[in-house]
Formats: C-alpha cells, structure tokens, sequence
C-alpha cells in the first residue's frame, strides 16, 4: 500500500510590529515565517508559510555606520542607468522597499521566491482599521 502526502491547506496570517526592531533580526524572522521552516509540515517545494503583515516599517532600527555607508543600487540594463541610493535616504521616502530587499535576498533563489513575497504585506506605519459598514449606519 503507498502512502499518501500530508498536505495542510491551512495558512495563518501573521502580524508583526517592526518598530524598534534591527532591520537584519526582524527580516530573518519574516523570511521564516513566509517559508515555513517553522512548521513540523515544512519542505522546501512547497509553500507552506503563513502570510505575514508588517507594521511600522519607517520605525526600524539600524546598527553601526549602515545608514550612511550601506549602499543600494540599481540598474535597468540600459547605458548609464545605474542608480545608487543610500540607505539614510531610503528610509525617509522608502522604508517598505529597505525591509521587502532585506527579507527577498534571505528567501530562497528558485521559483517559489515570487510566490512567497505575493504572501507578504508592508505598512509603513500603523494600519488603519477597516470599517465595516452596520445596518445602523447605512440607514
């Protein structure tokens, strides 16, 4: 007789406060989060994480001299393209971006990598909670 694959179609949301938190520590924690890999269920060719929502990203902390030398660049493939960004500046008009590079870089490098970072959602600050509308209210 074959055994069958035990496939949970389960998936929690997460949320997770960032302020005060080390850029590095809290991606880490995110990363394995998204995968899974702290789960008994996990394996690493499927998606098997949770989706995660993260708050506060402007309040995260950097240590030693990052925020003035740590560099991000980017290049569209055409001459002359290349972009350089300091990470003092992304963390005035970006901080989602510096915590979504952070935690795509620890993630692993195949197709699932997409798939993962569909599952997560960054906030810059604190979200608003959804109203719903009541009977009350609309009448």
């Amino acid at each position: 007789m074959k055994k069958k694959t035990y496939l949970p179609l389960v998936s929690a949301t997460r949320t997770i406060d960032a302020q005060g938190k080390v850029l590095g520590r809290i991606a880490t924690q995110i990363a394995t989060a998204l995968m899974g890999k702290d789960k008994p269920t996990y394996a690493p060719h499927r998606v098997e994480g949770d989706k995660v929502v993260v708050l506060n990203a402007s309040e995260v902390q950097v240590t030693g001299k990052k925020l003035d030398q740590k560099v991000y660049r980017t290049h569209s493939g055409y001459l002359g393209s290349m972009r350089e960004y300091k990470l003092k500046q992304l963390m005035v008009e970006k901080p989602e971006y510096v915590l979504e590079m952070a935690i795509y870089n620890m993630l692993p490098k195949n197709r699932l990598r997409q798939e993962l970072m569909r599952r997560l959602t960054i906030h810059r600050h604190e979200a608003p909670l959804e109203r719903t509308k009541t009977k009350e209210q609309t009448a």
